[in-house]
């Protein structure tokens, strides 16, 4: 039987963005983030799966090891609530740094969300994309999923963008904790 997920961008969304971030002792999770993680999987058993632009690679600013570390201190921290991130999917490449193919992984691409839903068999018409940037909103439409816009990170400047543009999510929260109250009644059919 298909899965149900949640996909999330990183910076901005789950945790705090302090920019090209590489060390994972700055890693801050966005308060509520396990509360609602945890909720959410215990009562839905959704999939989490992060997807994230990491340029920071192509610009030689992180290694891949270094994005791996912050990754693994993420789930170590959500562990605390008993839960974690099912998987970590980054496009490591910049239009400026990286071949046009290299390039094809990096969000509003949804090709990550493909490799994705067919590496855990994911329903995307019963799935999530949670983001604070224009590009994370574009890469769930693309993909043909609900999107959430969360005013955290860049969330804010985003709205106004995507307005401009006469693109709308189908939510926008003020934080993860929104988020959840959201899914949980959408994905439970109370409206």
């Amino acid at each position: 039987m298909p899965n149900a997920a949640i996909f999330f961008d990183r910076d901005g969304t789950l945790n705090e963005d302090p920019g090209y971030l590489g060390d994972p002792n700055k890693v801050k999770l966005f308060s509520g983030t396990g509360e609602s993680l945890s909720l959410l999987k215990k009562k839905f058993n959704f999939l989490f799966i992060v997807i994230s632009n990491q340029s920071g690679i192509a610009r030689g600013i992180l290694t891949k090891e270094m994005v791996d570390t912050v990754n693994s201190k993420i789930n170590e921290l959500l562990s605390v609530y008993d839960t974690a991130i099912d998987a970590f999917y980054y496009c490591p490449s910049h239009p400026d740094y990286s071949s046009e193919n290299d390039c094809s992984c990096r969000k509003p691409s949804p090709e990550l969300v493909f490799k994705a839903a067919n590496d855990f068999n994911i329903d995307l018409s019963k799935s999530y994309f949670v983001g604070d940037t224009v590009s994370d909103i574009q890469c769930g439409l693309n993909a043909g999923l609900k999107t959430i816009l969360v005013k955290t990170g860049f969330g804010t400047e985003s709205f106004s963008i995507l307005k401009k543009q006469n693109i709308f999510p189908t939510f926008v929260a003020d934080n993860i904790k929104d988020i959840s109250t959201f899914i949980q009644k959408d994905f439970s059919g109370d409206k």
